[in-house]
């Protein structure tokens, strides 16, 4: 037999090595391959948040409770959408009010995702959502504002507004239900509204006018109400006054009473006390550092000025 007959059995054993060495790894390749591909094909669906599921671009199916889901490899391709409520600063705007001026608004809607299906089927975009909610404010807000003047609305006094806000949000809510937008905003506020600059002087000098008007009035009303009080003040002084005088004359008279009754008892009890008493009455009525009197020695008054007694 000649050598090519021969078999290699170490070199055939080495191929058959190499042959189950090769399989074994594609094998491996493709497990780490399928778990790669399983992988990249779950997501997880957070609190908050919708993932929308799409196939060749048509919308198959919404995920919107929180826990782990799949798609299918290369066919299906998954969005988020938030599913909590989002502010959405509206854009200033002019608006006309009744009387034919203008005023510049200042807005925000607190707004949600109630169909994400119908949304995405209507609008496609968060932002293209956003665009038609600040379309419908602006429609809602120009409508109402459009009955009101100019000074209810830059004036807190005479404001008519009332529930406004919740009138516009009423209103946009109608409208975003009737062509089915798939969102509804909860509430609309008016941050803040400003005048045109050609408009500001002439506003401001009026508000100055009116403030300075309705100070003079309180002015006027507070003077008026001081004297009044002044008034019934003095007029009740006056009252009291001549209330305790009348009191202290009658008290005074009872006492004169009393003191001429007390003295009457006392006087009649002892006569020649009377008559002392009534003569040193007189002498402090009549006697003073300057007086001079010429009475007769033998005189009862003299006798008694000079220490007599018998």
């Amino acid at each position: 037999m000649t050598d090519q007959n021969v078999i290699d059995i170490e070199q055939r054993k080495q191929n058959n090595d190499w042959k189950k060495y090769t399989k074994g790894g594609i094998f491996i390749v493709i497990i780490v391959a399928l778990l790669v591909i399983v992988l990249t094909n779950l997501f997880i669906v957070k609190e908050g948040e919708f993932k929308v599921v799409r196939q060749f671009g048509e919308v198959v199916r919404i995920e919107s409770e929180p826990g782990l889901s799949y798609k299918i490899p290369f066919i299906q391709s998954v969005s988020t959408l938030p599913k909590y409520q989002m502010v959405y600063d509206v854009e200033e705007a002019e608006i006309n009010t009744k009387d034919k001026k203008r005023i510049i608004i200042d807005n925000y809607a607190l707004w949600r995702v109630d169909n994400p299906k119908q949304m995405i089927a209507v609008t496609r975009t968060v932002e293209n959502a956003e665009a038609k909610l600040d379309e419908f404010v602006y429609s809602a807000l120009r409508t109402e504002l459009g009955q009101l003047n100019y000074d209810e609305i830059i004036n807190d006094e005479k404001s008519n507004r009332g529930s406004l806000n919740d009138r516009v949000t009423e209103i946009v809510n109608t409208l975003l239900e009737r062509d089915n937008y798939g969102i509804s905003v909860t509430d609309i506020r008016m941050k803040r509204t400003d005048l045109p600059k050609e408009n500001e002087l002439s506003v401001f000098t009026r508000m100055i006018s009116e403030r300075e008007s309705k100070a003079q009035e309180y002015l006027s009303m507070g003077d008026a109400e001081k004297n009044r009080i002044i008034a019934n003040t003095d007029r009740e002084v006056k009252e009291l006054l001549a209330k305790a005088q009348a009191d202290a004359e009658t008290i005074r008279g009872e006492g004169e009473g009393e003191a001429a009754r007390v003295y009457n008892n006392a006087f009649t009890k002892d006569p020649s006390f009377y008559n002392l008493y009534r003569t040193l009455e007189s002498y402090k009525r009549t006697i003073n550092g300057e007086t001079v009197i010429i009475l007769p020695s033998e005189s009862p008054y003299a006798r008694i000025l000079m220490g007599y007694t018998e």
